[in-house]
C-alpha cells in the first residue's frame, strides 16, 4: 500500500510513499502533480508484474556531479566561460551536499547571501535549475528544488553610455595604449554588436563593397546583417592583413590559445579615461543611443540592433530630439 502526501513542515515538497521486496520506501518528488504521476508509475509497475525500483537516492549523488554533467553539456556553448565561473562558485559553496537534499528554502538562503544583486541571483539560479534538468534527464534526481525559488524581479538599470567627449578621450587614451585593439572598440561602438558577435566573426562575413557584416550567429539565433558606416568601415579595413583567409577571425585574439578579451586593457584605459560606470557591452548602448539622438525611429533601432522585440529598442526613445519636446507643444496649432 502507497501513499502519496506533503511534507508536514509544510515546505511544499511532496513524497511518494510505497512498498517494495518487503521494505518501505520513500521519493522525495517536488509537485503534487509529480508526486501523483509517480504513485501512479509505480502502481502500474505493480500491476504489470514488474518488480518496484530499489530507491534511487541509494547511491548518494553529489550537486558537483549535476555540475560536472552540465559543464560537459555547455562545453561547446558561446557562453562557456560564463557556465564554468558559476559551476566553480555553486560547487565550492554547495557541491559536497547530496543533490537530492537540496530544499528551495536552503538555495534561495544562499542566493540572497551570496548574489548582491536580483539579475545575479536569478542567473545562478539558472545554472543551478540547468543542473538539475539534466540531472533529471540522466535519471540522477527526480526533482528540481530552483523550479521553486521565486524568479527576482530585475530593475531595468542604468542604460550607461559615452557622450561624444568620453569617446574621444577613450580613443584617443586606446590609441596611445593599445593600438591594436582600436578597430575592435570602434567597431563595437559604430555597430552595436555583440562581444561574442565581433569574436565569432570571420572575414567570409565582411563585405567591404556593400559595407556590411553579414552574422550568421546572434543571441537571439536570429540571423541579420550588420551595416558599417565610414568610421566602421575605416577600422574594418585598418585590420586586413596580405593573404588574408576567408576563415580568419576579423578581429584581434588574446595568446596562443585565441582568447578574445577586452577586460585586461579595456578596464585600464577606462581608468586613465577617467570614464565610470561603463563595461565593454555599453559600446552597445551607445551605439543605440547615439542613433535615438540622431533621430532613428525605434524601429530603426531594433533592427539595427538586433534586437528581438521593440520594446528593447523602446528604452532609448526618451533621448530622441521628438521625445524632448512638450506632450502639450506637439499638440499646439501655433508654435
Amino acid at each position: 500500500m502507497r501513499g502519496v502526501y506533503e511534507n508536514p513542515i509544510g515546505s511544499g515538497i511532496w513524497w511518494v510513499h510505497y512498498y517494495g521486496a518487503g521494505k518501505r520506501h520513500r521519493e522525495k518528488v517536488g509537485r503534487k502533480s509529480d508526486a501523483i504521476k509517480l504513485d501512479q508509475s509505480r502502481k502500474a509497475d505493480v500491476v504489470a508484474g514488474r518488480k518496484l525500483p530499489e530507491l534511487r537516492n541509494s547511491k548518494v549523488v553529489a550537486l558537483s556531479e549535476l555540475i560536472d554533467d552540465v559543464l560537459e553539456f555547455v562545453a561547446h556553448h558561446k557562453d562557456n566561460r560564463s557556465y564554468e565561473s558559476k559551476g566553480e562558485i555553486v560547487m565550492k559553496a554547495l557541491g559536497s551536499k547530496p543533490a537530492a537534499d537540496l530544499t528551495p528554502q536552503e538555495l534561495e538562503r544562499w542566493l540572497r547571501t551570496r548574489c548582491k544583486t536580483p539579475a545575479t541571483a536569478n542567473r545562478y539560479k539558472a545554472f543551478i535549475s540547468l543542473c538539475y534538468r539534466e540531472g533529471v534527464r540522466n535519471g540522477k534526481v527526480i526533482v528540481n528544488p530552483a523550479r521553486l525559488v521565486r524568479q527576482r524581479k530585475e530593475g531595468t538599470g542604468r542604460l550607461r553610455f559615452l557622450s561624444r567627449d568620453e569617446y574621444d578621450r577613450l580613443h584617443k587614451v586606446i590609441t596611445a595604449r593599445f593600438p591594436e585593439h582600436l578597430a575592435e572598440f570602434v567597431v563595437s561602438v559604430h555597430t552595436g554588436m555583440r562581444l561574442s558577435e565581433q569574436s565569432s566573426c570571420m572575414w567570409s562575413q565582411v563585405d567591404v563593397e556593400r559595407r556590411t557584416i553579414e552574422l550568421t550567429k546572434t543571441k537571439n539565433g536570429s540571423a541579420r546583417t550588420v551595416h558599417l558606416n565610414s568610421d566602421a568601415l575605416r577600422a574594418i579595413g585598418s585590420l586586413k592583413r596580405p593573404l588574408q583567409k576567408a576563415p580568419d577571425p576579423v578581429f584581434p585574439r588574446e595568446g596562443s590559445h585565441g582568447r578574445f578579451d577586452t577586460r585586461s586593457w579595456f578596464q585600464p584605459c577606462l581608468e586613465e579615461a577617467k570614464i565610470t560606470n561603463y563595461v565593454w557591452h555599453s559600446n552597445r548602448h551607445t551605439f543605440c543611443s547615439w542613433l535615438a539622438m540622431a533621430g532613428a525611429s525605434i524601429k530603426e533601432i531594433q533592427e539595427l540592433a538586433g534586437h528581438k522585440t521593440i520594446t528593447m529598442s523602446a528604452r532609448y526613445s526618451h533621448l530622441s530630439p521628438e521625445h524632448r519636446l512638450s506632450v502639450i507643444d506637439r499638440i499646439a496649432t501655433v508654435n
